[in-house]
């Protein structure tokens, strides 16, 4: 029987980024998935407080090379690779020096959310989904981690739909406690429009917020998992309503069983 195929879409994931809830069960998931005889694959940003010496990052230039048009701009999306030889699992990183060379993930030092989010939300999607493409790696499960992969579900929806790598994927959204408190962009909605994606796709973001983005990740989404004990009582009010099928919270003891069990459902 052939093994089925999890990509993992995160945020922040340790031991690249200091520890928190999101970042330890990126790094533990991937790995406790692998080992129940699945196949993986992880990415995360190459944000700048990522050591690429320390880490033993390296390009990888055959996946590198291509541009993103975003806000009417060209972008280079560089694809980087590290192993964690403990769990025997490569990350790949999506680089970009406008968008990921900050130290800082989706807040400045002072705690306020970077002008460019969306911009760097649409990026980061794009450069995962074009980077399967080539990696000819057809995903049965792919799981999204965190706000800024909130688009993902969107994307493999309505654009990338077509692609046979991705024709029979269904896709998980964890949403987690993250707490905004400004707007994102007023020209969001056009820097997510894509080939495929209508603006009546769109009309959570009529009002470009945080809290809609990731409406919008929970809309699009085959299933979706609660990744914090407490999550915003909007965004669980909104999974209930669109009546998705869903995972409550699980304890470190239990979500990497529950995770496994899960992906079956929804599959």
């Amino acid at each position: 029987m052939e093994k089925k195929r999890v990509l993992f879409i995160s945020q922040e994931i340790t031991p690249y980024l200091p520890e928190s809830e999101m970042s330890v069960k990126s790094r533990y998931l991937p790995q406790g998935i692998q080992e129940k005889g699945r196949e993986i694959r992880t990415f995360m940003p190459r944000y700048g407080s990522v050591n690429e010496r320390r880490n033993q990052l390296h390009e990888v230039i055959r996946l590198s090379g291509m541009n993103l048009v975003i806000n009417d701009a060209d972008h280079p999306l560089i694809i980087k690779v590290a192993s964690i030889q403990a769990a025997r699992m490569q990350v790949y990183f999506i680089d970009n020096e406008d968008y990921f060379h900050r130290k800082e993930i989706l807040k400045d030092k002072k705690g306020k959310e970077f002008e460019d989010n969306d911009e760097r939300a649409v990026f980061f999607a794009r450069g995962v989904l074009e980077t399967v493409i080539k990696l000819r790696w057809a995903p049965d499960i792919i799981h999204c981690h965190g706000w800024l992969a909130s688009l993902i579900p969107l994307y493999i929806k309505k654009a990338y739909h077509n692609d046979p790598l991705f024709a029979n994927s269904k896709v998980v959204y964890s949403v987690y406690n993250e707490n905004f408190k400004n707007s994102l962009s007023p020209n969001t909605k056009h820097n997510v429009l894509l080939d495929g994606v209508a603006e009546e796709d769109l009309k959570l973001l009529d009002e470009p917020t945080y809290e809609n983005m990731s409406k919008l990740g929970i809309e699009y989404a085959d299933a979706v998992i609660q990744g914090s004990d407490e999550i915003d009582p909007n965004l669980a009010a909104y999974v209930q309503d669109k009546n998705k099928l869903f995972l409550n919270y699980q304890s470190e003891e239990t979500y990497i069983d529950a995770y496994n069990e899960f992906y079956d459902k929804v599959l």
